[in-house]
């Protein structure tokens, strides 16, 4: 009885070792296979042979590169670049976002700009800041900060300052940096804030229906005729028109201050999660919200608002293991001077993952079918796209976390440039090749 339990336990072993190795061998077989269709899709078909296209696919379980095509070569990433700005905000920024800084002396409440993107921003949670002025007893005083950037960032298109994904990279915002137009069905119009209203000038002269903002103020001329349910315009910003838009608010005078001395250390007050502006920024693509973050991080390291120390300050000190240099010099991807490889991408993305568990980083993101800037592609019954959407004239990306059909979560990399046909039909190519690695990986 022993020796048949003996003979049958070694005959079962022998089976399961048999069964495991045709289930490996299979697999493998099944991935081989997979690999020859990406690279034939890739080689032939004219979605991709009209441009520049690389693909990294990484297995972060196995710490191998499952995949990879041109994935060493550089590419424009447009929006991509946010997933650099995202890892900047983990490694520099706390949980809450830093509203301002206060010191109080006497009977005088002075504050400073921290380059938080939340006062008045009808796109996020309300800010501390409102509440926190409007109780203070004492008189409030804004010190003028020595804020060197342009409001533009480098590589930026400047014929884009009349459209809302280029507003101003400014110390103090207020409304998201944008002026709100909202009309009714009978052409009339409301401003937010409601002081603009009187700097608009309504033309009956010229064929187009037009609404644009004059490039060096606040002044806007609309052709009359014109409609649209809502338009925002970015905000000419400067330190008066802050201030006076947030004394229109708090009901209180606010006096400019150029320097200020004292023995007092800045207390910082915190307005809203750090979260809400990661959400906003990766799920709708925000530009605003990105440049903004960098401005933030910066101020945690030095008395500067500058995107340039952020930067240096992560590749110094939390990307020197990427395979390839990146070439950084935004936080929002406007810049086309901003190059990264796909296996670098992968690889941030990997870092990202040590940050946050893959749930919390799925809630953050655009979700294939579901929503932000992937809501209308990759639409599948189980949701298997959580990435970051970049797209320019003639580059479109896309990096992110893919769901195989197993259950293994990969890290992937898609970056296109250079190519001239209807990015839809860039973006159907791009999804019948993760859709196949969906199902056989």
């Amino acid at each position: 009885m022993h020796q048949n339990f003996k003979h049958f336990k070694r005959k079962f072993s022998g089976l399961y070792l048999l069964l495991l190795f045709l289930v490996v061998a299979t697999s493998c077989s099944s991935v081989k296979r997979t690999n020859k269709e990406i690279k034939k899709n890739l080689n032939t078909t004219r979605v991709f042979e009209n441009g520049f296209t690389g693909l990294a696919v990484y297995d972060p379980v196995k710490n191998e590169m499952v995949y990879a095509y041109n994935a060493d070569k550089y590419f424009t990433p447009a929006s991509n670049t946010k997933l650099f700005t995202f890892y900047a905000g983990l490694k520099m920024l706390g949980d809450s976002i830093p509203a301002l800084k206060y010191a109080k002396r006497e009977d005088s409440l002075i504050f400073k700009a921290t380059g938080d993107p939340s006062l008045l921003n009808p796109n996020l949670p309300e800010s501390r800041v409102i509440d926190f002025l409007s109780k203070a007893e004492e008189n409030l005083y804004y010190i003028a900060p020595v804020f060197t950037e342009k409001y533009f960032g480098p590589g930026w298109s400047w014929d884009d300052y009349n459209y809302s994904y280029s507003s101003e990279r400014t110390p103090m915002p207020i409304y998201g940096n944008n002026i709100t137009f909202d009309f009714d069905e009978n052409s009339d119009f409301e401003v937010m804030p409601t002081v603009f209203k009187d700097s608009v000038t309504i033309s009956a002269n010229g064929n187009e229906a037009s609404l644009k903002r004059a490039m060096t103020s606040n002044k806007f001329k609309m052709n009359k005729g014109y409609t649209s349910r809502s338009r925002e315009i970015p905000l000419k910003y400067s330190d008066l028109t802050f201030t006076r838009l947030l004394e229109d608010t708090l009901k209180k005078d606010i006096t400019i201050i150029e320097k200020y001395s004292t023995n007092k250390e800045f207390k910082t007050l915190y307005s809203i999660p750090a979260d809400s502006v990661y959400k906003k920024m990766l799920e709708d693509s925000d530009n605003f919200i990105a440049e903004q973050i960098l401005l933030m991080a910066s101020g945690t390291i030095s008395d500067s608002l500058k995107t340039e120390i952020t930067i240096d300050y992560m590749k110094e000190n939390h990307l020197k293991d990427l395979p390839d240099e990146p070439v950084w010099r935004d936080g929002s991807g406007l810049s086309r001077y901003n190059l990264f490889t796909p296996r670098s991408m992968v690889k941030l993305l990997e870092k990202i993952l040590a940050e946050r568990s893959h749930e919390d980083l799925f809630s953050l993101m655009a979700t294939g079918g579901e929503s932000g800037t992937l809501k209308n592609y990759y639409k599948a019954d189980e949701p298997y796209i959580f990435a970051k959407t970049g797209t320019l004239s003639n580059n479109h990306s896309l990096s992110g976390y893919l769901k195989t059909q197993s259950g293994k979560i990969l890290i992937f990399s898609f970056m296109n440039s250079n190519y001239t046909i209807p990015t839809s039909e860039l973006k159907a190519g791009m999804e019948k090749i993760l859709e196949n690695i969906r199902d056989n990986y």
